[in-house]
Protein backbone atom coordinates (compact mmCIF):
# COMPACT_ATOMS: atom_id res chain seq x y z
CA UNK A 1 0.00 0.00 0.00
CA UNK A 2 1.42 3.38 -0.99
CA UNK A 3 2.02 6.04 1.63
CA UNK A 4 0.51 9.52 1.57
CA UNK A 5 2.84 11.95 -0.20
CA UNK A 6 3.67 15.29 1.44
CA UNK A 7 5.15 17.99 -0.78
CA UNK A 8 7.44 19.45 1.81
CA UNK A 9 9.82 22.32 2.54
CA UNK A 10 11.91 21.52 5.61
CA UNK A 11 11.86 25.10 6.93
CA UNK A 12 8.12 25.70 6.46
CA UNK A 13 6.20 25.82 9.73
CA UNK A 14 2.97 24.40 8.31
CA UNK A 15 4.82 21.53 6.62
CA UNK A 16 6.45 20.87 9.97
CA UNK A 17 3.00 20.71 11.60
CA UNK A 18 2.06 17.90 9.19
CA UNK A 19 5.33 16.03 9.72
CA UNK A 20 5.02 16.48 13.48
CA UNK A 21 1.45 15.20 13.60
CA UNK A 22 2.26 12.25 11.35
CA UNK A 23 5.16 11.32 13.62
CA UNK A 24 3.02 11.54 16.75
CA UNK A 25 0.21 9.58 15.09
CA UNK A 26 2.61 6.93 13.79
CA UNK A 27 1.73 7.57 10.14
CA UNK A 28 4.54 7.11 7.59
CA UNK A 29 4.71 9.74 4.87
CA UNK A 30 6.62 9.92 1.61
CA UNK A 31 8.27 13.34 1.56
CA UNK A 32 8.73 15.14 -1.75
CA UNK A 33 11.11 18.06 -1.07
CA UNK A 34 10.18 21.34 -2.77
CA UNK A 35 12.91 23.96 -3.32
CA UNK A 36 11.04 27.00 -2.03
CA UNK A 37 14.11 29.13 -1.39
CA UNK A 38 15.93 30.04 -3.50
CA UNK A 39 14.43 27.84 -6.22
CA UNK A 40 10.81 29.11 -6.04
CA UNK A 41 9.71 25.61 -7.06
CA UNK A 42 6.39 26.08 -5.25
CA UNK A 43 5.48 28.54 -8.04
CA UNK A 44 6.31 26.13 -10.86
CA UNK A 45 3.57 24.99 -13.21
CA UNK A 46 3.68 21.48 -11.73
CA UNK A 47 3.14 22.75 -8.18
CA UNK A 48 0.52 25.32 -9.22
CA UNK A 49 -1.40 22.44 -10.78
CA UNK A 50 -1.57 20.92 -7.29
CA UNK A 51 -2.31 24.16 -5.45
CA UNK A 52 -3.15 27.25 -7.49
CA UNK A 53 -2.22 29.46 -4.51
CA UNK A 54 1.40 28.35 -4.81
CA UNK A 55 1.64 27.36 -1.16
CA UNK A 56 2.73 24.39 0.88
CA UNK A 57 1.93 21.94 2.35
CA UNK A 58 0.27 19.76 -0.27
CA UNK A 59 -0.77 16.19 0.51
CA UNK A 60 -1.55 13.58 -2.12
CA UNK A 61 -3.09 10.24 -1.23
CA UNK A 62 -4.11 8.33 -4.31
CA UNK A 63 -6.54 10.51 -6.24
CA UNK A 64 -7.02 12.89 -3.31
CA UNK A 65 -5.13 16.20 -3.10
CA UNK A 66 -5.39 18.43 -0.01
CA UNK A 67 -3.81 21.85 0.46
CA UNK A 68 -4.99 23.16 3.84
CA UNK A 69 -3.17 22.12 7.04
CA UNK A 70 -6.40 21.68 9.01
CA UNK A 71 -7.95 19.33 6.45
CA UNK A 72 -4.66 17.46 6.00
CA UNK A 73 -4.30 16.86 9.74
CA UNK A 74 -7.89 15.67 10.14
CA UNK A 75 -7.71 13.47 7.05
CA UNK A 76 -4.51 11.73 8.15
CA UNK A 77 -5.78 11.14 11.69
CA UNK A 78 -9.25 9.96 10.70
CA UNK A 79 -8.00 7.77 7.84
CA UNK A 80 -4.85 6.25 9.33
CA UNK A 81 -5.09 6.59 13.14
CA UNK A 82 -8.80 6.89 14.04
CA UNK A 83 -8.32 5.43 17.52
CA UNK A 84 -5.30 7.53 18.47
CA UNK A 85 -5.65 9.64 21.65
CA UNK A 86 -4.74 12.78 19.70
CA UNK A 87 -8.10 12.41 17.91
CA UNK A 88 -10.69 12.63 20.71
CA UNK A 89 -13.50 10.10 20.76
CA UNK A 90 -15.59 12.33 23.04
CA UNK A 91 -17.78 14.61 20.92
CA UNK A 92 -17.40 17.67 23.16
CA UNK A 93 -13.60 17.42 23.28
CA UNK A 94 -13.50 16.81 19.54
CA UNK A 95 -15.60 19.92 18.96
CA UNK A 96 -13.29 22.01 21.16
CA UNK A 97 -10.30 20.61 19.28
CA UNK A 98 -11.82 21.59 15.92
CA UNK A 99 -12.74 25.02 17.30
CA UNK A 100 -9.11 25.74 18.24
CA UNK A 101 -7.79 24.28 15.00
CA UNK A 102 -10.15 26.54 13.05
CA UNK A 103 -9.02 29.54 15.07
CA UNK A 104 -5.38 28.65 14.46
CA UNK A 105 -6.04 28.41 10.72
CA UNK A 106 -7.79 31.79 10.75
CA UNK A 107 -5.40 33.74 12.98
CA UNK A 108 -1.86 32.39 12.68
CA UNK A 109 -1.13 33.40 9.08
CA UNK A 110 0.84 36.50 10.18
CA UNK A 111 3.27 34.25 12.08
CA UNK A 112 4.25 32.48 8.87
CA UNK A 113 4.26 35.73 6.87
CA UNK A 114 6.46 37.52 9.42
CA UNK A 115 8.87 34.59 9.44
CA UNK A 116 9.08 34.51 5.63
CA UNK A 117 9.64 38.26 5.59
CA UNK A 118 12.38 38.10 8.24
CA UNK A 119 14.18 34.99 6.99
CA UNK A 120 13.60 34.81 3.26
CA UNK A 121 13.14 38.43 2.27
CA UNK A 122 9.50 37.90 1.30
CA UNK A 123 7.58 41.14 0.71
CA UNK A 124 5.67 42.59 3.63
CA UNK A 125 5.73 45.01 6.52
CA UNK A 126 7.70 43.03 9.10
CA UNK A 127 6.81 45.30 12.01
CA UNK A 128 3.12 45.14 11.16
CA UNK A 129 3.17 41.39 10.63
CA UNK A 130 5.04 40.92 13.91
CA UNK A 131 2.38 42.92 15.74
CA UNK A 132 -0.39 40.83 14.16
CA UNK A 133 1.43 37.66 15.13
CA UNK A 134 1.83 38.95 18.68
CA UNK A 135 -1.90 39.66 18.96
CA UNK A 136 -2.80 36.22 17.61
CA UNK A 137 -0.45 34.42 19.96
CA UNK A 138 -1.67 36.52 22.89
CA UNK A 139 -5.14 35.04 22.37
CA UNK A 140 -3.73 31.51 22.67
CA UNK A 141 -1.53 32.49 25.62
CA UNK A 142 -4.51 33.94 27.50
CA UNK A 143 -6.47 30.75 26.84
CA UNK A 144 -3.65 28.56 28.11
CA UNK A 145 -3.34 30.69 31.25
CA UNK A 146 -7.02 29.92 31.96
CA UNK A 147 -6.46 26.26 31.10
CA UNK A 148 -3.63 26.10 33.64
CA UNK A 149 -5.95 27.52 36.32
CA UNK A 150 -8.45 24.78 35.46
CA UNK A 151 -5.77 22.12 35.69
CA UNK A 152 -6.07 21.38 31.97
CA UNK A 153 -2.72 21.52 30.23
CA UNK A 154 -3.71 21.60 26.56
CA UNK A 155 -5.87 23.66 24.22
CA UNK A 156 -8.96 21.44 24.19
CA UNK A 157 -8.71 19.89 27.66
CA UNK A 158 -6.44 17.88 29.94
CA UNK A 159 -5.00 15.77 27.11
CA UNK A 160 -3.16 16.72 23.93
CA UNK A 161 -5.04 16.79 20.63
CA UNK A 162 -4.27 17.67 17.02
CA UNK A 163 -4.99 21.30 17.91
CA UNK A 164 -1.84 21.45 20.04
CA UNK A 165 0.30 20.06 17.21
CA UNK A 166 -1.19 22.58 14.78
CA UNK A 167 -0.34 25.52 17.06
CA UNK A 168 3.11 24.37 18.19
CA UNK A 169 5.17 25.34 15.09
CA UNK A 170 3.76 28.87 14.92
CA UNK A 171 4.73 29.49 18.55
CA UNK A 172 7.99 27.55 18.61
CA UNK A 173 9.41 29.50 15.65
CA UNK A 174 8.53 33.04 16.80
CA UNK A 175 12.15 33.89 17.51
CA UNK A 176 12.81 33.68 13.77
CA UNK A 177 10.82 36.89 13.37
CA UNK A 178 11.75 38.63 16.60
CA UNK A 179 9.14 37.57 19.17
CA UNK A 180 10.63 36.07 22.32
CA UNK A 181 8.89 33.21 24.08
CA UNK A 182 9.15 35.08 27.38
CA UNK A 183 6.30 37.29 26.15
CA UNK A 184 3.98 34.27 26.22
CA UNK A 185 4.58 32.52 29.56
CA UNK A 186 1.54 30.23 29.43
CA UNK A 187 2.43 29.05 25.93
CA UNK A 188 6.03 28.49 27.04
CA UNK A 189 4.81 26.10 29.75
CA UNK A 190 2.40 24.47 27.30
CA UNK A 191 5.21 23.96 24.76
CA UNK A 192 7.16 21.90 27.28
CA UNK A 193 4.17 19.59 27.60
CA UNK A 194 3.79 19.31 23.84
CA UNK A 195 7.43 18.24 23.55
CA UNK A 196 6.65 15.24 25.78
CA UNK A 197 3.99 13.86 23.39
CA UNK A 198 5.19 10.44 22.14
CA UNK A 199 6.58 10.73 18.62
CA UNK A 200 7.43 14.44 18.98
CA UNK A 201 10.32 15.58 16.82
CA UNK A 202 11.81 18.94 16.11
CA UNK A 203 12.92 20.94 13.05
CA UNK A 204 15.60 23.58 12.39
CA UNK A 205 14.82 26.76 14.30
CA UNK A 206 12.87 25.13 17.14
CA UNK A 207 14.83 25.72 20.35
CA UNK A 208 15.66 22.82 22.63
CA UNK A 209 14.10 24.65 25.58
CA UNK A 210 11.27 27.10 26.20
Amino acid sequence: MSQPVLYDYALDAECYAIRLAAGCLGIPLTLRPVDVHPGQEHLSSAMLALNSEGKLPVLEDGALTLTQPLSILLYLAESYAPDHPLLPQDAATGARMLDWMSLAAARLGPCAEARACAMLGAPGNLAGLRNEARRALRLFDDHMALQDLRGEGFLAGPEATLADLMLFPAFALTRDHGLDHDAFPALALWARRVRRIPGFHTMPGVPDYH
